[in-house]
């Protein structure tokens, strides 16, 4: 079969080169083109090996000296020349030899004029020219002046073939014969000519792939010193280091300047008014509270700066001289409130006593809660009796058959969990409202039994010398090496019916709980795991977020985890982020916390290529690998393994109930209240908190209703659950007892949405909703069909706009897996402008500069805050992220993304340390703080409210020393650069740092898709014949 195989495609081959009949060779070329166009490339491998780039080679040529050229002949036959050219390695030299590049140029001369004859042409010599010494060649015969005729200024028509030609010229240019010829004749300027005129432009970047080009053709032509020269003196450096700076910054002022108007009818924003009840209720029931106390039933919590005894103020002070020195008296002695509870709750450098490489151990027995170290003892002995493989299962039966659970009852009594505002019963109440797409099977008990922070924060982990090459020669010899590896799938979510085995000494993986997120674990070797997890729902991309349970491990046993599919190019698991672990064993013994674990931990470019939809569309792009090594501090133990802290929004829920409980109702204004459901059908909370006002007298209620407004958002991308804990820490801090807390309720009304996208959440996604869209994105034009939350959120703030109530501040909070330490961005005209070093004047444009004095508030305020890493750019990629379109079309001048690291910090008290939750909580407290300080700082500020702050704060002179400006300088540190280049870091690129390959593949796909029908045919003649009349662009 195989010979009568090979003797038929001989046969076509033959013929292709010897028949005369023109309808017998276009037959024989649509044959080849159908047995290309589909299979694999073994194909063209095969018709490689038959003496198939010979026979279209010199069926180009006889072709070609045929008077006229036969072009129907021509155009496929070149089509099928770059696609077997481009596997084949050695197609140059057979096309030199056979006098097919010296046809192939004479052709592309004749067809400048016709652009569809110029573009086939100029496909086949960017194959030839994959061979440096066949560059060489058509350098020398004038390819090179050709090409850069066919390079035009910018230009709307003929993309593909400027395009073609900017990359035939590029791989002309890496012949060093080539680039000193270009030296030589000038085209270096030419080139940064052209790249100049193209980049200005294309202003909507649809010619991206013709300034590449071009860039290479730079990149190229300077790898000689005569051509580095030639750039230098022509100003290279200069013009592209402008280009950098302002690609993705918005440089239209009137962009910049205009306020769009509204996206929905203006009556609509009439529903919103529902949801500012404090702007007209009467409060008829309340009646005067003098003397009452106002810290009565409010919440505190740990990190909640406490203040100072009580001193009573001194009597018979000249008024004007006490409000003179007010404001700076108030800064002050906030300031010196907070530097004194940050010192007590400072973490430690130093690690658990035991289990350094996960961060497990015991606890001091100081820090435990009341009640849990007495009975710890007696758990230890009885700890066996509580099987916990045996309670996930029941947690399993109970989350699907709503049972009684006895059981848990039972161990809830025996070993209460002791953490703040979280309570196990209400939790599980809670979970069976939230709804899920995804067929959930159980609780995870973190989420149902609780955390509480450990004592001390967590090192960064420091990487070993050589850690990651050892991972990757340990990949490789799997390869070289297959008899060891096992290759078992132990778990997956595509093999419902899949068991896994107790018995075995495989472990036991889960992740059908609300924020999980595991699709697949394959057992590689007795303790080496590759897991796969999924990709958001309605997308194939943003595979980064994990969470799963693992369970049937042994004791002092060391397994080694990869996650081979992850999508970012890089991570801070690079330099010194660890995942975090939740051990069950660990929390029945009374310490209920989450973790950094972890030991050996690369991240690195794996070998696994993306499928081209989860790749963004993009070709050739490879997956990354996130490695790391666990011992457990217990056998037999369920434990759970996650990207970062876990946040659910059943948690949410459960935290604010109890929110909602532990207020002073007297006191505390706290409401809550659904802003919309989401597409799957869960509320999305919306959350009011102030002071109540003092009585319902007209004067009070005036000053109630005439509070400015701040408004907080967080979680609209679901896989940053720090942004959840940060909130948490805001929204704790707001309610609770402590002096600045009373005085921003008294200040202020706070409206915030601490969960964005719940669906999200409960799905593990990593950034997306369930219709798969990145909600950060659609800020411009939301739907309250596809993004409701978003567009409730957007109505609600143009509604406060509408009434003249803009928030004084809108913050969203976030997470970064790039860069260490929390920061903001914020928006800036005059900064953008200068930034591009954009030639409009600025000097005409007035903008209000407070922007800056939020964040530089927080840099002297938050251990955790860095300003070095803060900007205030307005790139055109954010255009339609909450920061930009609230700052842009609400005009609120302090509109903000607050980011907060996954990792840690490298400056500041934390140098050094991993975030924990209690961290980033004190850095929601912290910002709340900010917001105050801003107030005192503002000309607006009221004489009442600094009365008013003086009096709860119990300032004395004394403290005019700890002005504001002259505070802490713990926080000026200089940042380091974040991130420098890993110091292991593998490159997987060859020649130059282009990726061929991927290259290759782009021609390929612009050669499969350049099959013309009547329509597109006709209308390229009559492109061609207007060529033909007005001459080359």
């Amino acid at each position: 079969m195989a010979e009568r195989e090979a003797s038929g495609l001989q046969v076509l081959l033959h013929t292709l080169q010897s028949s005369c009949d023109r309808e017998s060779v276009l037959t024989i070329l649509r044959v080849l083109a159908d047995l290309l166009s589909v299979g694999t490339d073994r194909r063209i491998h095969y018709l490689i090996s038959k003496g198939g780039s010979e026979a279209l080679l010199r069926t180009l040529v006889d072709t070609a000296r045929t008077d006229p050229p036969d072009y129907e002949v021509l155009l496929p036959l070149f089509r099928l020349l770059a696609k077997v050219g481009l596997r084949d390695k050695t197609i140059g030299q057979k096309a030199l030899e056979l006098e097919a590049l010296d046809v192939t140029l004479i052709l592309a001369r004749k067809s400048l004029s016709h652009s569809q004859r110029l573009l086939h042409c100029l496909w086949a010599l960017r194959v030839f020219a994959a061979r440096v010494t066949t560059g060489a060649m058509l350098g020398i015969n004038g390819a090179m002046e050709l090409l850069l005729k066919v390079i035009p200024p910018y230009t709307h028509r003929h993309s593909r073939t400027i395009r073609a030609a900017t990359e035939v010229l590029a791989m002309l240019l890496r012949s060093k014969s080539n680039s000193r010829r270009a030296v030589n004749q000038g085209y270096v300027t030419s080139l940064l000519r052209l790249h100049q005129d193209w980049h200005s432009h294309d202003a909507a970047a649809a010619c991206v792939p013709i300034r590449r080009g071009l860039l290479l053709c730079l990149r190229n032509v300077t790898t000689i010193r005569s051509g580095r020269e030639a750039f230098l003196a022509a100003g290279g450096m200069e013009l592209l280091f402008s280009h950098a700076q302002d690609d993705d910054l918005e440089t239209d002022v009137d962009k910049l300047t205009a306020k769009p108007g509204l996206d929905r009818p203006e009556e609509e924003l009439l529903q919103y008014e529902a949801m500012c009840p404090e702007l007209s209720c009467g409060f008829e029931e309340l009646e005067s509270q003098s003397g009452g106390d106002l810290n009565s039933g409010c919440a505190n919590h740990q990190h909640i700066p406490a203040a100072a005894s009580p001193k009573p103020l001194r009597v018979g002070q000249d008024q004007g001289s006490q409000e003179r020195a007010g404001e700076d008296t108030i800064q002050a002695s906030l300031l010196r409130m907070v530097k004194t509870a940050g010192a007590r709750s400072r973490p430690a450098t130093t690690l658990h006593p035991a289990g350094r490489a996960n961060g497990l151990g015991t606890a001091s027995p100081g820090n435990e809660s009341p009640g849990i170290q007495a009975p710890l003892e007696e758990d230890a002995r009885g700890l066996g009796a509580v099987s916990c493989p045996r309670l996930s299962a029941f947690l399993c039966t109970a989350a699907r058959c709503g049972d009684t659970a006895a059981e848990l009852e039972e161990l809830l009594k025996s070993r209460p969990t002791h953490v703040a505002f979280h309570d196990p019963h209400l939790f599980m109440a809670k979970a069976k409202r939230t709804r899920s797409v995804v067929d959930f099977e159980m609780l995870a008990f973190p989420d149902l039994w609780g955390h509480r922070p450990p004592p001390s924060a967590q090192s960064m982990l420091e990487r070993k010398c050589g850690i990651q090459r050892i991972k990757i020669l340990e990949d490789i010899r799997r390869l070289i090496q297959p008899s060891d590896v096992l290759n078992k799938v132990v778990f997956s979510l595509d093999e419902p019916g899949l068991l896994q085995d107790t018995d075995s000494n495989s472990l036991r993986f889960f992740s059908k709980f609300e924020s999980g997120n595991l699709r697949k674990a394959i057992q590689v070797r007795e303790c080496e795991y590759d897991l796969l997890i999924n990709a958001d729902l309605s997308s194939s991309q943003h595979q980064q977020w994990f969470y799963f349970q693992v369970s049937g491990m042994r004791a002092a046993t060391q397994y080694r985890f990869s996650i081979v599919n992850c999508e970012k190019p890089n991570s801070q698991f690079n330099y010194g982020m660890q995942p975090t672990l939740y051990s069950m064993k660990e929390a029945l013994l009374g310490r209920p916390s989450w973790v950094r674990a972890g030991s050996e931990v690369c991240y690195y470019r794996n070998h696994y290529v993306r499928h081209v939809a989860g790749a963004g569309g993009a070709r050739g792009r490879c997956y990354y690998t996130l490695t790391f090594s666990i011992t457990f501090p217990h056998g037999e133990d369920v434990c759970y393994v996650a990207y970062h802290y876990p946040y659910t929004y059943t948690a949410l829920m459960t935290h604010l109930d109890l929110l909602e409980r532990s207020v002073d109702r007297r006191q505390v204004y706290f409401r809550r209240e659904v802003l919309c459901h989401t597409l799957g059908g869960n509320p999305c909370p919306l959350v009011t908190i102030t002071a109540m006002p003092a009585s319902n007298s007209p004067d009070h209620l005036e000053q109630f209703r005439h509070r400015p407004y701040q408004v907080i958002t967080a979680r609209v991308h679901p896989g940053e659950s720090n942004a959840s804990w940060v909130m948490k820490g805001a929204l704790e801090f707001l309610v609770s007892g402590a002096p600045a807390a009373r005085l921003l309720r008294e200040a202020f009304i706070f409206k915030i949405i601490p969960m964005l996208n719940p669906d999200g959440v409960v799905s593990g996604n990593h950034r997306c909703s369930l219709s798969g869209e990145d909600l950060n994105r659609q800020w411009l034009s939301p739907t309250a069909q596809r993004q409701p939350t978003v567009y409730h959120a957007k109505g609600l703030l143009l509604y406060l706009s509408s009434i003249g109530r803009r928030p004084v501040v809108f913050c969203d909070f976030h997470g970064h897996s790039q860069k260490k330490n929390v920061f903001l961005y914020g928006c800036s005209i005059k900064e953008t402008l200068w930034q591009a070093a954009c030639t409009v004047g600025t000097a005409h444009l007035s903008e209000d500069v407070s922007y800056r004095i939020l964040p530089k508030i927080l840099a002297k305020l938050a251990p955790a805050f860095t300003m070095s890493s803060c900007s205030f750019l307005v790139e055109k990629s954010r255009a339609s992220t909450a920061r930009v379109v609230v700052w842009r079309e609400m005009g609120v001048s302090r509109s903000y993304t607050m980011e907060s690291s996954y990792c840690g910090c490298n400056q500041g008290p934390y140098q050094g340390l991993q975030f924990g939750t209690s961290e980033l909580e004190e850095m929601g407290a912290m910002f709340c703080l900010g917001l105050l300080i801003l107030e005192f700082k503002s000309t607006s500020c009221h004489h009442q409210l600094l009365a008013r702050a003086a009096a709860v704060l119990n300032t004395e002179d004394g403290a005019l020393d700890f002005h504001l400006q002259r505070c802490s300088t713990g926080s000026s540190t200089a940042e380091l650069e974040d991130e420098p280049p890993c110091a292991e870091e593998v490159e997987y690129s060859v020649g130059s740092g282009a990726d061929p390959d991927a290259s290759f593949a782009e021609l390929d796909r612009q050669i499969q898709a350049c099959a013309f029908d009547a329509d597109e045919g006709a209308q390229a003649e009559q492109e061609d014949a207007e060529w033909r009349r007005k001459g080359i662009p």
